[in-house]
């Protein structure tokens, strides 16, 4: 599946992805909640969360099942924090992921799993945690199509932005080109549009928000403005590297 991202940056006609996340979205009124801002958005990414792997309880299967039933041809952006991450990717992979990320850390066997995704027929993600080292990812970047850097602990929205997570993103865009990598660099956690700009300048391709974007009077103003500060990070961040 490498590769595969590239042709849908292109698709999109967007050099930075933003990919809101659904877990501050209105449990209540989620589908109002997508509406407002599906024409704005390119991706919409899903956190499923044991309460064993993560201290918090999210949604499931059936939540994707039905937002694939309800949005046939949105790209569903998902991030499973469970453990071990082998006995969860058989039921999510049945309910047609865009992309299925899981964490280095909740299974001795990341290598194995990475490899049953991309078997599926599945593009893959790999994440790993702000207190995880980078270098634990090197051995399996070949596989994947995404690496998504937490920038927060993950289990709850709403937290404060960790910076020293940077330095992951930017190991990341410096391995990638040294070693002609195909993979996109996302960052979750404490995103908005006063740090959107800085997280791109480092390399980051997506970015995920959630309490940043809904329960706001105007998302749509939100994620315009997100969009404006990424366009500047990536000039900025493309004048470094010449």
């Amino acid at each position: 599946m490498a590769g595969s991202f590239q042709l849908i940056k292109k698709m999109e006609g967007r050099s930075v992805i933003i990919s809101p996340s659904l877990l501050s979205a209105d449990v209540l009124n989620m589908e109002r909640d997508i509406e407002k801002i599906e024409k704005e958005v390119e991706w919409l990414h899903l956190d499923i969360m044991d309460g064993h792997f993560v201290p918090n309880l999210s949604y499931g299967p059936s939540l994707l099942k039905a937002l694939r039933k309800r949005y046939p041809h949105k790209f569903i952006d998902v991030h499973i924090m469970v453990e071990p991450a082998e006995a969860f990717t058989e039921m999510f992979l049945a309910e047609r992921p865009s992309l299925l990320t899981v964490h280095a850390e909740a299974t001795p066997h990341i290598h194995r799993v990475l490899q049953s995704i991309r078997k599926d027929g599945t593009p893959c993600g790999v994440s790993i945690n702000p207190g995880t080292p980078v270098e634990v990812l090197y051995p399996v970047l070949h596989m994947v199509d995404l690496v998504l850097i937490m920038s927060v602990n993950p289990g709850y929205g709403g937290q404060s932005f960790i910076p020293e997570t940077l330095e992951k993103v930017s190991a990341l865009a410096k391995w990638r080109t040294e070693n002609k990598g195909d993979y996109l660099i996302q960052m979750d956690g404490g995103i908005g549009p006063d740090n959107t700009e800085l997280v791109v300048r480092h390399g980051c391709d997506v970015v995920v928000a959630g309490s940043a974007i809904f329960g706001k009077p105007d998302p749509v103003a939100i994620i315009k403005e997100m969009r404006v500060n990424a366009e500047r990070g990536r000039q900025i961040g493309e004048k470094r590297n010449l």
